[in-house]
Formats: structure tokens, sequence, C-alpha cells
């Protein structure tokens, strides 16, 4: 599996998990300027921004340890861009989801409010 499929993979996981689970999909893939929000959603009237991570092993560290500082900044303006252009009032929570996925085994980790603007 290349990092592009796997990536897609992740993603679509993740969608799965968040409406098994109770979420709204409002959008996928958001863009602004140059950055991206991998999935807006929604729930108990509160906008949660995912950021999905993927990866074939946690050897090197969990996937989501991948979402530096510097990505939260990225995530921050992309979604804030987002609920300015569409006029939403909701709070807003960020949430990382953290795929670990290969031929041994698939684990998903869903760590809400994982960090704050």
């Amino acid at each position: 599996m290349t990092d592009q499929e796997l990536g897609i993979f992740g993603e679509q996981m993740a969608q799965k998990h968040l409406l098994k689970t109770g979420y709204i999909i409002r959008t996928v893939n958001y863009r602004y300027l140059k950055f991206e929000v991998d999935i807006i959603a929604e729930k108990d009237e509160k906008i949660v921004v995912v950021e999905v991570k993927t990866r074939q092993t946690a050897e090197i560290g969990e996937p989501w340890m991948a979402v530096t500082k510097k990505k939260q900044r990225q995530i921050i303006i992309c979604a804030d861009h987002y609920v300015q252009s569409k006029g939403i009032s909701n709070d807003t929570r960020f949430d990382i989801i953290s795929i670990v996925h290969n031929q041994f085994r698939t684990k998903l980790e869903h760590i809400e409010d994982a960090f704050s603007t």
C-alpha cells in the first residue's frame, strides 16, 4: 500500500468511526490557502475538526505525535476560515484520529480535544 493509499484508507476509516459514534460529517478535505482540514464534523451542537494520521507502524511513535504545534496552528487557521465563511457560531473542538494499519493489525485511537485554541 502506498502512502497515498494508506492516507485515503485512514480517512475513510476515520469517517466510518465518526458516523458509527454519532457524528455528522459536514465536509472532508476542506482547504484554505495552503492548509487543509481532513474532516469537519458535528456532534452535540459542537463543530469537531478532525486531523487523521495514519501510519503502518508506531515504531517511531504513535501517529498522533506527528501533529506538531505548527500543524495545529495551520489546522486552526483553516477551521477558523470554515466557521467564519459558513457563519457558524457553535463551539469548536479539535480532535485527532490516530491509526496504525498493517497486515497484522488495525488500531484506531480517537483523541478528543487534542489541542486547544
